[in-house]
């Protein structure tokens, strides 16, 4: 039997990049998921393309009233929600000096405000449930300051303690909090950032050294994180930063 069968997930930033892996993951484990993205026309298009037990909706996780929505549009779905990835997020190249406010309010507002709303309307429904699993994206930039990443670093250090809080708060309730670290990862995101550099190799190599094995961490690998601490063989994981960093922090 598969891990996640007849699981009720949503994947928030499921339209791309490591989002998308975990909706391609959980789906080979037997779930059923919601794709929700800001890019409602991107989410559709794959949820088209992975065809059975995928859906998609238009989602922006700044807005309560939007993440609501979404959370009731799984129920209306799937008739529960058993697993939530609050995966929705987004960085701004500064440092503290030149991070504008407008830029810092928005990196804050998807990478932390978003995390925070997902667990709003989320944990009601697991409560009423007795079970359920929220999976929330933190960085190595959570955990250890990133160069020229001030907001970045500041949102995901706020989800990973926010993920433990939240942890402690609900785990008499069946919910188990978690979140997944990972390090540089190989996804259009980070190929973009590269591009726009003098020199796009040096810049990827760069990130390459940082990570004790030498290379990017794959988003299918930080998908395989998502589905262990989706699924029920994870009981006893709870208020836990998963590191999939290719032993970054080690060093």
């Amino acid at each position: 039997m598969r891990r996640l069968e007849n699981k009720a997930c949503i994947v928030t930033g499921g339209a791309n990049g490591i989002g998308l892996s975990i909706v391609e993951r959980f789906l080979s484990e037997g779930a059923r998921v919601l794709i929700a993205d800001l890019d409602a026309t991107q989410a559709k298009a794959e949820a088209d393309r992975l065809g059975e037990g995928v859906f998609a909706i238009g989602v922006d996780v700044t807005k309560a009233a939007s993440v609501e929505a979404m959370v009731q549009q799984a129920i209306s779905l799937f008739g529960c929600l058993d697993v939530l990835v609050n995966n929705a997020g987004l960085g701004v190249a500064a440092n503290v000096v030149d991070t504008s406010e407008e830029d810092f309010d928005r990196v804050m507002a998807v990478n932390l405000k978003g995390v925070f709303l997902g667990m709003k309307y989320a944990i009601p429904v697991m409560r009423a449930q007795g079970s359920g699993s929220i999976i929330n994206m933190s960085s190595i930039g959570g955990l250890a300051g990133l160069y020229d990443r001030a907001a970045y670093c500041a949102a995901k250090g706020g989800v990973a303690t926010l993920t433990k809080a939240a942890a402690i708060d609900h785990a008499m309730e069946g919910i188990r909090i978690n979140a997944i670290a990972p390090g540089t990862v190989n996804t259009p995101w980070v190929q973009r950032i590269t591009s726009t550099m003098g020199d796009p190799e040096a810049a990827r190599q760069k990130m390459r050294d940082r990570q004790a094995h030498g290379r990017l961490v794959e988003p299918s690998e930080v998908a395989a994180m998502a589905a262990y601490l989706a699924a029920d063989e994870s009981a006893s994981t709870v208020g836990a930063i998963m590191l999939v960093d290719g032993g970054f922090m080690a060093r």
